[in-house]
């Protein structure tokens, strides 16, 4: 006797799709992609920077030249900015004052954040210097920035180190009270206490246990120094107490502009457009590092 077998149960038996796993997308990827804002940010700054580095190549004369003949022509293809009352190209010289405003920016950020670092750490740590040094820096910050660093200006002679030094030491009172702040709080922990009643020494102490936990907001506060130092020296330049005006920057450009403001009004329009915008971008920068390394903010994402 022989049963038909139905063909289909010799056949194989068909396996589901194996699709493979969809790609994740990495940390920081993922992380600009809700924040445009930063992401932005980070192209503006981009963009200056190469402006900075490759100034010489992007400058279509030498940005000091003088030329009393084409003396206040308006832009054109020629003169894509339009030139000053004194003939030189606009355009070379804001290509030129990008690499003063981030190195000042830069500068003052690093070295601000270095020493209110370790003047911070060591009124935190040593109990019966804290009252001396916050009150020396509490005096330092009852002086309004400006003028303290103009102050600190008329008493040197115009340079872009002097104008970093005067604008670092109106920064770190700042940076100082906020690492002291971060250290008080740490240094009560159960972990630093243990540590101390092994015996560890207080630098082991102090860089690994307190000196990262104030990386996160020294990070942030050096982004918004930096956009801050940017305008104050864009100040200092503008009423004469910055760098000299032999070297060109976006405030020294604005000041030489700004007696003709109402009838050449791109003299000091293109130079405070591209002021704005690295600042801009700075705090942009700054805005999503605090997302990014604040715990509570960083749960929400």
């Amino acid at each position: 006797m022989t049963v038909d077998v139905p063909l289909e149960v010799f056949a194989a038996p068909v396996l589901p799709e194996i699709l493979p796993p969809p790609r994740r997308r990495g940390w920081l990827g993922g992380f600009l992609l809700r924040h445009p804002g930063m992401a932005a940010g980070i192209a503006l700054l981009s963009i200056m920077l190469v402006i900075a580095v490759f100034a010489p190549l992007l400058a279509t004369v030498d940005p000091t030249a003088l030329a009393p003949v084409r003396r206040l022509r308006p832009p054109s293809a020629h003169y894509w900015f339009g030139t000053d009352m004194l003939g030189r190209d606009i355009y070379s010289r804001v290509m030129y004052g990008a690499r003063v405003s981030l190195t000042v920016g830069f500068a003052v950020a690093a070295l601000a954040s270095a020493t209110g670092t370790l003047i911070g750490l060591l009124a935190g740590f040593v109990r019966w210097s804290d009252a001396l040094i916050m009150r020396v820096m509490d005096g330092v910050m009852s002086i309004p920035p400006i003028l303290l660093a103009i102050a600190l200006m008329a008493l040197t002679r115009g340079s872009v180190q002097n104008v970093i030094i005067a604008i670092t030491i109106s920064e770190i009172p700042r940076v100082a009270r906020l690492v002291r702040g971060v250290v008080l709080s740490l240094r009560e922990q159960p972990y630093v206490e243990a540590a101390i009643a092994c015996g560890t020494r207080l630098p082991t102490i102090i860089w690994r246990h307190i000196l990262p936990n104030t990386l996160a907001p020294l990070t942030v506060q050096a982004t918004y120094i930096c956009a801050s130092a940017m305008i104050t020296e864009a100040i200092l330049s503008f009423i004469g107490a910055g760098t000299p005006p032999t070297i060109p920057s976006w405030g020294n450009i604005m000041a030489e502009g700004r007696a003709l403001w109402q009838i050449k009004p791109f003299i000091v329009f293109f130079p405070a457009v591209f002021l704005s915008l690295t600042v801009l971008a700075v705090n942009l920068v700054g805005d999503g590092l605090r997302d990014a390394l604040d715990p509570r903010l960083a749960k929400r994402l």
